[in-house]
């Protein structure tokens, strides 16, 4: 049975995907550089590199606060934990809305890890072959962002490492019609991503789910 973290997951990585389409446009216009930027198996190779990176960034986190939960013997830790995930997505819908910034901030966490990953990626370019945007899309997957971010606060509560991955690539998989939109050039699709009547929704919606979540964990810290 799929558990409602995984479809909370998608959806976050759904309605918030316009934020990825940001970030990553300057990706594509490398992408197009390439002697094979016209394959149209680019974008999905780059797509799925990149939602297997997700993948495991959760079996990572999940696992890690799975270990220390159980060594730790804190019963609450992981409630707790998922008080924290619920209060990132507060702040995710913040932004998303238009309302306030701090996501920004959160995403500078990163910055440090990255310069040294970055140029990794950028040794694969030019491609060679289509299937190279594969491991290109997995080292850019790495690329600090708050959407992410938010989402693997909610892998490190699952319980497990699968349940981590399984959250993660659920949230990947929520991306991919804009990321795919934005490789095929879909220009109705991205426009729907980035009216402000469809961020005011996704803003609205997250903000009702993470108030759910803040209220379930206060009871049960109760």
């Amino acid at each position: 049975m799929i558990s409602s973290d995984v479809i909370a997951a998608f959806f976050i990585g759904l309605l918030g995907a316009g934020h990825c389409m940001g970030m990553c446009g300057g990706i594509a216009s490398l992408l197009s550089g390439t002697p094979h930027s016209s394959a149209p198996s680019i974008p999905i190779f780059y797509n799925l590199g990149r939602i297997l990176s997700y993948g495991v960034f959760g079996t990572i986190v999940g696992s890690s606060v799975a270990t220390i939960a159980e060594l730790s013997q804190f019963n609450h830790i992981l409630t707790w934990l998922r008080l924290i995930s619920a209060l990132f997505m507060v702040v995710l819908a913040l932004y998303l809305g238009r309302w306030w910034s701090g996501l920004l901030k959160i995403e500078q966490l990163g910055q440090g890890l990255w310069r040294y990953i970055s140029p990794l990626g950028k040794k694969l370019l030019p491609l060679k072959r289509p299937i190279d945007a594969l491991p290109f899309g997995f080292i850019w997957g790495w690329l600090p962002c708050g959407l992410v971010y938010s989402t693997l606060t909610w892998a490190a509560v699952a319980g497990s490492g699968l349940n981590g991955a399984l959250i993660m690539l659920s949230f990947g998989l929520g991306t991919l019609p804009s990321m795919l939109a934005v490789g095929y050039g879909a220009q109705f699709f991205l426009r729907i991503q980035r009216s402000a009547y469809f961020r005011s929704l996704a803003a609205i919606l997250l903000l009702l789910y993470a108030t759910y979540i803040l209220v379930k964990s206060i009871n049960m810290l109760h």
